[in-house]
Parts: C-alpha cells; sequence; structure tokens
C-alpha cells in the first residue's frame, strides 16, 4: 500500500512541477535549435573546471587511469601500455616525481579563460 501511495504522490508532484506551454517542440534539431534561450542562460557565465594531476604523466585514457589499470575490471590497452612502459613493481605513487608541471603558466591560462568569456 505504501508503494502506491508514494507512486501516486510522485506522479501528481511530477504533473504539478511541469511547465504548460504553448509551444510544442518536435525530437529533432530544427525544433529544438528554434527555442528560446533563457534569460538566464544569457546573462550567465560558464565556468572552468580544470582536472589534472599524476594520471597526466603516463598520459593514457583520463584521471580514471589508475582504475583502468589495477582496478576491478582492467582495461587491456591501459595494462599492455603500462607492462611496455613501465617496471612490472611500478606504483601508481611512482608517477609522483615526474608531474613537475614545467610548462604551467597560469598567466596564459587565464587569458585563454578571459578571452572565452568564462
Amino acid at each position: 500500500m505504501y508503494s502506491l501511495t508514494a507512486t501516486i504522490f510522485a506522479a501528481i508532484l511530477s504533473c504539478c512541477l511541469l511547465k504548460v506551454t504553448e509551444q510544442q517542440y518536435t525530437p529533432d534539431w530544427t525544433s529544438i535549435d528554434s527555442r528560446p534561450l533563457p534569460t538566464w542562460y544569457d546573462e550567465s557565465k560558464i565556468g572552468i573546471f580544470i582536472h589534472w594531476g599524476v594520471f597526466s604523466v603516463p598520459s593514457i585514457r583520463s584521471e580514471w587511469m589508475w582504475w583502468d589499470w589495477k582496478g576491478d575490471n582492467p582495461t587491456s590497452d591501459v595494462v599492455s601500455f603500462m607492462n611496455k612502459t613501465y617496471p612490472a613493481d611500478w606504483t601508481y605513487a611512482d608517477f609522483a616525481p615526474q608531474f613537475r608541471a614545467e610548462f604551467y603558466n597560469p598567466n596564459e591560462w587565464a587569458d585563454i579563460f578571459a578571452a572565452s568569456g568564462a
């Protein structure tokens, strides 16, 4: 009974939250692109998030490279790359001394972000 009551409540709440509009859109790009942007979206700024770390040293995959290498279900191309490139006893922590960021230029990044409008 609780499950049925919860389902009915959720359905009623969902209906109350739906915005009723006169404009109907169809599932194609022309229709979707014809919708107006909300004022808040046009006036807001979009931020940029940089995730950069030790995983950048081997330069394979993403920040999840450790999981692709040593996780529950390793990815064969990552395992193969690591086996060919690094010693058998290599650990993720061994990358840390190689993460030097020698080409990092925060002023250049700030200029790029400012030019993007972020």
